[in-house]
Formats: C-alpha cells, sequence, structure tokens
C-alpha cells in the first residue's frame, strides 16, 4: 500500500498575490520504507502532507491513494481505515487517559469495547510503554511519553500509511532517537509507508529515503 503524486499541485490567495505551495510534483511513495520530506518553512511540505492525507485537494494533477484518487475517496473513511497523521503537538484528549485516547479511533470503527481494550493494550506495549500508563492522562506524562501514546494510537488505528508532522521537534534527541526506531520499524516489519515531515537532518539521516522540498517542489 503507497501513495502515488501525479502532477500535484496546489495554490491559494496570498496578501498580494497567488501563492503556489506545491508545484507540479510526482513521486510514487512505495510501502516498507521512511521517508523523510525536508525543507525549510514555506517550502510546501506541510500543504503536501495536508494534500496527501485526504485534509484538502489538488487543484491540479491526482493523488493516488491504495489505488484510488483522494477525489474519488470518501476521504473521512480514508483518514480513518487507511491514512494516519501523528503531530508535533500530539493531539491527545487532555480529558481522556491513555488507554482511552490509543482506543478512541477503534471507538469510530464500531469495535466492541472489549477488542478495542485488548488492542489497545497490544498497541500500548508495541511503543514500549507499561500497563500503569492505561490509567494516567496527557499531563501526567513527558512530551516523548505523550508521543509514544499518539503513535500508539496510529498502531491501534491499522492504519498502513503514516504522516509524521515534525514529530520530533518537541523532544530531546534521546526521545527523537527512540520515536524514530519505531517508525523505522513501523516500515521494515511491518511493511508500512512511513512519511515524516521535518527540518531536522538527525532524522533524515535516519531514514530510508530523504526528498528535499524547496519552492513547491521536490529535488532528490
Amino acid at each position: 500500500m503507497g501513495i502515488t503524486l501525479k502532477s500535484v499541485s496546489y495554490s491559494y490567495q496570498g496578501k498580494y498575490q497567488t501563492v503556489r505551495a506545491v508545484n507540479d510534483v510526482s513521486y510514487d511513495f512505495g510501502g516498507g520504507k521512511v521517508y523523510t520530506v525536508i525543507g525549510k518553512s514555506g517550502s510546501g511540505k506541510t500543504t503536501l502532507l495536508s494534500l496527501m492525507a485526504g485534509l484538502d485537494l489538488p487543484v491540479e494533477g491526482e493523488i493516488v491513494v491504495d489505488g484510488k484518487s483522494t477525489k474519488d475517496w470518501d476521504r473521512n473513511r480514508m483518514r480513518r481505515d487507511v491514512v494516519s497523521v501523528i503531530y508535533q503537538n500530539y493531539n491527545l484528549f487532555p480529558l481522556l487517559t491513555v488507554q482511552e485516547n490509543i482506543r478512541y479511533p477503534l471507538s469510530l470503527k464500531k469495535l466492541p469495547k472489549k477488542e478495542a481494550i485488548a488492542a489497545s493494550r497490544e498497541a500500548r506495549a508495541r511503543v514500549e510503554l507499561s500497563e500503569s500508563y492505561d490509567r494516567r492522562f496527557p499531563r501526567q506524562l513527558s512530551g516523548g511519553e505523550q508521543q509514544r501514546v499518539a503513535i500508539a494510537r496510529t498502531l491501534a488505528q491499522g492504519c498502513k500509511i503514516i504522516f509524521a508532522d515534525e514529530p520530533t521537534g518537541n523532544l530531546d534527541s534521546a526521545n527523537s532517537r527512540n520515536i524514530v526506531d519505531i517508525f523505522c520499524s513501523l516500515a521494515h516489519d511491518d511493511g508500512c509507508t512511513v512519511i515524516i515531515i521535518t527540518h531536522d537532518m538527525a532524522v533524515a539521516e535516519r531514514s530510508d529515503v530523504v526528498i528535499r522540498m524547496g519552492d513547491g517542489k521536490f529535488s532528490l
């Protein structure tokens, strides 16, 4: 399972002129690899992530996810079953426990509670958090622990295409390495397509493919 970009462009109206944030990008992201898209602020990488994750549609070209154009997908279903996004600020629900955060997407799939709890525990163990974390709240966790919970939520969701937007931006170097280790395992052991948006060269050096982005274009 992967993503194919076919001459993808995206523009929006800025204060003084039209901004072409993504400019005629074509690329094939296959499974089993960690890709890093690296670039300065304003290079278009976050806009591209939004397009690939189905949060918006390209104005030109096509994005094919698991064999189907994002224009043809029910994009809510696509984000529920096929793609998942992990953010720099974790996006955990502050009033839910760790276990409840992890199994939240399973409630959207109407999975029976017993099965959801089992899946959440398995995902939590995969990111090396002990059972003692199940009843904790996000405010009781470090940044690295919160990011592990966010990844566990993605694992429980079962998506094979994973986007991570600056996932190590709020973490120290040791936690950053641990988080990248998990992404590498998801790609190399589970066959996931992992696409990391970052400006951190230490993260890029650990990935299988590094793509530089500037002025809305790719350079390999």
